[in-house]
């Protein structure tokens, strides 16, 4: 039986009083690239937080590695992108430093940095193209770039599942195109993969699963939708029990209005 990265059972979320998911049953397993897809507003980044339990459910269970993310502590077999990188005051970090971050979860406390520690850094600068501003304070890097960041500090911490939150929005052609090639990669290495995404672009080859959240509950769940004009593709398609037509087109940070 393949490992379960994320297991979702009934869960419900709500702000303020006001439901936003809506009883989500979602299980990912090891080596599926699974794409959350919706309108803004639709939950999809809200179900991405409660799948990691940073979120609290109001209703329902959630498990990581099959622990509670309560009592779940290898932290290191989950490498998160955010949407954004948040810069705080004082003393500015540098690249390399944010990516040097990503392997916190691998390390003992007290443990000095070591070789393989800056192998990984070093290899994870390169596989985003960065090694050429690791000096530069992140903060001298544009929106893509800094994009680039995030994902090379997932990539440091050589995780088992990566998790993206619309890593591809806002960001140039190239990035999206790097972020794809990166991901291939990684695929092949057998690693799982949920991103939050408003459309797929490049990452469209890669993806094995397509979950699209339609005000807060499970509309689709099988083959990525396809654009608008493109042929059916032979193959059988699941369609969640409670779904209605699918919809096409289109750690920091947690809280705030869903998305």
């Amino acid at each position: 039986m393949s490992e379960t990265a994320f297991s979702m059972t009934g869960g419900q979320v709500s702000y303020d009083g006001k439901p936003i998911l809506r009883g989500i049953d979602l299980t990912v397993c090891r080596g599926e690239v699974v794409a959350l897809l919706g309108a803004n507003g639709s939950g999809k980044s809200t179900l991405v937080r409660a799948l990691l339990g940073l979120t609290p459910l109001s209703g329902g269970t959630t498990l990581i590695y099959g622990s509670p993310p309560s009592r779940f502590r290898d932290w290191w077999r989950i490498g998160y992108v955010p949407q954004r990188l948040h810069v705080g005051g004082g003393v500015p970090a540098t690249v390399r430093e944010v990516v040097a971050s990503g392997r916190v979860a691998r390390q003992r406390r007290l443990r000095r940095t070591n070789a393989a520690d800056k192998t990984a850094v070093a290899e994870a600068l390169e596989a985003v193209r960065l090694t050429d501003r690791a000096s530069d304070p992140v903060q001298s890097l544009s929106g893509g770039q800094q994009q680039r960041v995030l994902i090379a500090r997932a990539l440091a911490g050589e995780p088992d599942t990566y998790v993206m939150d619309e890593p591809t929005a806002g960001v140039d052609a190239g990035t999206q195109q790097l972020l794809a090639a990166t991901l291939s990669r990684l695929v092949l290495d057998g690693k799982t993969v949920v991103l939050v995404a408003h459309e797929l672009g490049p990452l469209e080859p890669i993806i094995t699963r397509g979950v699209v959240i339609r005000d807060g509950v499970i509309a689709h769940d099988g083959r990525p939708p396809r654009p608008e004009g493109e042929c059916a593709r032979p193959g059988h398609e699941h369609q969640h029990p409670h779904a209605v037509e699918p919809v096409g087109g289109p750690l920091t940070g947690w809280q705030g209005e869903p998305r």
